[in-house]
């Protein structure tokens, strides 16, 4: 690929090189042919890409820059920005995908030429795609040529996996680099959203975002979509594009405002929108048509949006909407929300499990809604169902378990569609009738409606838990360590103690690996942060599509989480081995010849080692893994440490696991008690 103006920062160098960012501030300082800066600030330079490649592959420190890494640092340190060189790259993929001897013919002249051929050759792929007014502006030859070794690699890139694989990646890359800046919808979300919604062939999303739900309506022959952020709306349009085969109609506009689509009836409303905007133009939309169900007040922007959704559906045509849980029951929404309900528009409120998407922390709601026929009788009852209880399958930003939520979604929507009622499952779902629900609050959230859930397992099941408790309790005695020895001599001064050495020290000398996850895409099962403080097993799932490679943890290895107060290393055994390593955690692979890893792990375990390695913020503490200290002792010493620090780490297992018994069994004591499955 042709050199360009394309930039990297020290952070790229060290991406390259695979170091750290001190390497790269190190080879500043001491190779006086280093790179000059380019760009950037003093604190924070930018350095030509090209120049760095070179002078990496002079010093032997890269052999070769992998084509996925090259072609994302000419995405990154793009003179225009990340974003138009998203924009520039998809749409020569799509020239690619569409058009593919097109392509060839002008990969074939100089990087001139193709600058001054490309325009031409894209607007008729661009045209024949997008209806006019389109997201993807026109492009011309000077806009274009700083592109072109972007555009060489990404079709590249393209060959080694298909196009729309490449554009996936380098999307991928770029809102993972940003994730203050995009709201997403997951994966699990989305398809849920779409199954709600049923077959359509014309599908809108008028707040599409980075345009997860458009794709997840996978049998649709028409893709309409609007975003308020022009750049989003560009990138969402080719994306679809280069996904399926549909009509794709996505423009830039505030759907509120400035409604793109107007005249639309479509099959289906697929929407997750922004949610507590107080300026969403409540003074200049007041007599807006759109307003059938009443005016929403100024703090509930989340109505203009139901009911802009019912607005653009052919009757009978169904909507879904992502919501805040407060939407259920503000007082300053009961009258359109007892409307909704009066006329039928509105079919079921689903309680998601927290993590369902952001604001990862809220259980947020799903709401079904479905455009009344002309004339047509209202529905008498409305489905309610709640998944929050669901057991998570994640960390931190704790990842539903899909397929759990799916299922009791699905069971209670499609015969309550089909018949207009469905038995309840106490706990869960239950179709209740609209007039229970037109009191003075209007209240729709699932859970005060909903028969509680019988005793788990009842008496017979608290008697199982209370027998593992006891065995639990008795085998944590037989655990327990024995009374400290303290030596004859009193505690050891400094002098006494062997000496130390650092985990960075260990990694240059090859006694260890160290690598951080987080990366990654496939199907194994991700050993997260919260698996690691509970002794779980792998409970996270890595995201679908093309990534790097994850880090699969082996037998043997230690993980250690960076973030938080506690000291916490955890030795995998066989059972953990060939999970992905997950977010916030760092992996220590030891040399058996050289590091017992039960030996390891005790020591790192050390309050005082945390304190010397760790670094305050406001609001956290982050722990530098290469600052850690153990100390220099022969094989026979750490194994003899390394088994006290094993029978410890069981006795902790087994403490946790008692905690958790015990906490079962007395919830579940409360509820047989109050809801009469057990006597008093």
């Amino acid at each position: 690929m042709s050199e360009t103006a394309a930039e990297v920062t020290a952070a790229g160098i060290a991406r390259l090189a695979g170091v750290g960012r001190a390497a790269v501030s190190n080879w500043r300082r001491r190779h006086a042919d280093f790179p000059a800066p380019v760009g950037g600030t003093e604190t924070s330079p930018s350095f030509a890409l090209a120049d760095v490649e070179r002078w990496l592959r002079a010093q032997g420190k890269l052999a070769e820059v992998p084509l996925r890494e090259r072609v994302w640092q000419e995405v990154a340190g793009h003179p225009a920005g990340a974003v138009t060189a998203l924009v520039h790259a998809g749409c020569a993929l799509l020239l690619v995908r569409e058009r593919h001897a097109d392509w060839l013919e002008l990969a074939a002249v100089s990087d001139d030429r193709m600058a001054a051929l490309l325009p031409a050759r894209l607007a008729g792929v661009l045209d024949r795609r997008f209806a006019e007014p389109r997201a993807v502006p026109p492009l011309g030859a000077g806009e274009l040529r700083p592109s072109v070794a972007l555009l060489r690699g990404a079709a590249e890139l393209a060959a080694s996996t298909s196009a729309r694989q490449a554009f996936e990646f380098l999307l991928g890359r770029h809102l993972d680099a940003n994730p203050r800046q995009y709201t997403l919808t997951p994966p699990g979300t989305a398809a849920l959203m779409a199954e709600l919604a049923g077959p359509a062939a014309t599908v809108l999303d008028p707040a599409c975002g980075t345009g997860a739900l458009l794709r997840a309506a996978q049998r649709a022959t028409t893709l309409h979509g609007q975003d308020a952020d022009r750049d989003l709306a560009a990138l969402t349009a080719l994306r679809l594009a280069l996904h399926s085969g549909a009509d794709v109609r996505v423009q830039a506009g505030d759907a509120l405002r400035a409604d793109a689509h107007p005249v639309l009836a479509a099959d289906a409303v697929l929407c997750h929108p922004p949610f507590n905007e107080r300026n969403w133009g409540h003074e200049e939309l007041a007599y807006d048509p759109r307003w059938e169900y009443g005016f929403p007040a100024r703090t509930e922007s989340e109505l203009a949006w139901v009911q802009h959704a019912l607005a653009r559906l052919r009757p009978g045509g169904t909507a879904v909407l992502l919501m805040p849980p407060a939407a259920a029951s503000r007082r300053s929404g009961r009258r359109i929300r007892a409307d909704l309900l009066r006329r039928g528009a509105l079919r079921a409120v689903v309680a998601l499990p927290a993590g369902a998407a952001p604001p990862y922390g809220v259980p947020l709601h799903l709401w079904v809604l479905r455009r009344p026929d002309a004339g047509g009788p209202a529905a008498p009852e409305l489905l309610v169902v709640d998944t929050a209880p669901e057991p998570a399958a994640g960390a931190g930003r704790d990842r539903p378990d899909w397929e759990a939520v799916r299922t009791a979604v699905l069971e209670a929507w499609l015969p309550f569609d089909k018949h207009g009622t469905a038995p309840a499952v106490p706990g869960t779902s239950r179709s209740v009738p609209v007039i229970e629900l037109l009191d003075d609050d209007v209240d729709l959230a699932p859970a005060r409606h909903l028969p509680p859930p019988a005793t788990v397992g009842g008496a017979a099941e608290l008697n199982g838990v209370r027998d593992r408790l006891t065995a639990v309790l008795r085998r944590t005695g037989d655990l327990t360590p024995p009374p400290p020895a303290t030596p004859e001599t009193g505690p050891p001064g400094p002098s006494a103690r062997p000496p130390g050495v650092t985990v960075a020290e260990l990694v240059r000398t090859g006694a260890v690996e160290l690598h951080s996850g987080g990366g990654g895409a496939g199907s194994a099962p991700v050993l997260t942060e919260h698996d690691v403080l509970t002794g779980q097993a792998p409970s996270g799932a890595l995201p679908a599509g093309p990534g790097d490679p994850p880090v699969l943890v082996r037998a043997g290895d230690v993980v250690v989480p960076v973030l938080g107060s506690g000291s916490t290393a955890r030795v995998v055994d066989e059972d953990t081995a060939g999970a992905a390593l997950g977010r916030n955690l760092q992996l220590l692979r030891p040399d058996p010849a050289a590091l017992d890893p039960w030996f390891l792990a005790g020591f790192l375990r050390g309050t005082a080692n945390h304190r010397q390695a760790s670094s305050y913020t406001t609001t956290s503490t982050r722990l530098d893994v290469r600052k850690l200290h153990l100390p220099r002792l022969p094989p026979a010493e750490q194994h003899r440490y390394g088994e006290r620090f094993r029978a410890l780490a069981e006795f902790e297992a087994a403490l946790k696991l008692a905690g958790r018994l015990g906490e079962k069994l007395v919830q579940g004591m409360y509820d047989g008690l109050t809801d009469g499955a057990i006597e008093a």
